[in-house]
């Protein structure tokens, strides 16, 4: 079974960065998309950044010039470079690797915390 592994999270103060990493514990064939989501507490989960093996990226209009995603295919990584960052970004963060079969694989969640 395939596990994502998620690291690079933690307490930041605003304005800060942080750089979130995920690699799969083994080969996933067939990635169509790789990406990144978040959940507040009491809320639902929400998407952050997707790229698509088709070239597309998508970011949610509240981190859009502020986060980056990029992705490594030969080890089936994806990573999120988050800068100027807010507390409101503050949430557990998911990453997701979806492939053109039907699998869905996510990862184990890791806190972000921006604070003074």
């Amino acid at each position: 079974q395939v596990q994502l592994v998620e690291s690079g999270g933690g307490l930041v103060q605003p304005g800060g960065s942080l750089r979130l990493s995920c690699l799969a514990s083994g080969s996933i064939s067939g990635i169509y998309m790789m990406g990144w989501y978040r959940q507040i507490t009491g809320k639902q989960r929400e998407l952050v950044a997707i790229s698509t093996s088709a070239g597309t990226t998508t970011y949610a209009a509240s981190v859009k010039g502020r986060f980056t995603i990029s992705r490594d295919n030969a080890k089936s990584g994806v990573y999120l470079q988050m800068n100027s960052l807010k507390p409101e970004d503050t949430a557990v963060y998911y990453c997701k690797i979806q492939s053109s079969y039907g699998l869905e694989f996510w990862g184990q969640g890791t806190q972000v915390t921006v604070s003074s």
